[in-house]
């Protein structure tokens, strides 16, 4: 995972995250690449489209922007950047649990709401906008064709993530 103390075991990634990679690192972008494809095709065999379009258009996105970094051997780290937002989802998934099993009205609930809302600003709307950031400020070290799939990608992942927020929002702080 990539943590401040990975950070300080592989310092360069601070201004190379196009080549450098702590060991692993490339293994653990192309698990997710997997999972992305396993979870795909799961909800598309087994959920409504009109309630799993917005996902699948997720996996796709990211399918296609980590399986670049897996094929090229390129943009690993940014990859990994990329990976911090699915902490969050441990957060959004225990909600959709709660959901399910009716207990909207608990402290465990109510508990996990701000959890899930702290850790959505923090690891999905930060990180998010940082790697845009650092996309735009590298745009001339990285190649025409990836600097057009990042920005792709980051334009389509970021207005889904603010809706999504709002969604959240709305339905569990402002109802």
């Amino acid at each position: 995972s990539l943590s401040p103390h990975r950070f300080c075991l592989y310092p360069r990634m601070h201004e190379d995250l196009v080549g450098t990679h702590p060991p692993g690192a490339h293994s653990l972008v192309a698990v997710s690449v997997g999972y992305f494809m396993e979870d795909f095709v799961d909800m598309y065999c087994n959920q409504k489209l009109h309630q799993s379009w917005e996902l699948l258009f997720h996996h796709s996105v990211v399918i296609i922007c980590f399986g670049v970094a897996v094929l090229l051997h390129q943009y690993v780290g940014f990859a990994l950047v990329a990976l911090l937002v699915e902490i969050n989802s441990i957060f959004l998934h225990l909600r959709q649990i709660l959901l399910m099993a009716d207990q909207v009205h608990t402290a465990c609930y109510r508990l996990n709401s701000i959890v899930n809302l702290g850790t959505y600003v923090v690891f999905r709307i930060a990180t998010l906008a940082w790697m845009t950031r650092w996309l735009f400020l590298n745009r001339q070290h990285v190649p025409l064709a990836t600097y057009a799939v990042g920005t792709v990608g980051m334009a389509i992942m970021t207005p889904m993530n603010l809706i999504l927020f709002y969604r959240l929002l709305r339905s569990d702080f402002f109802k």
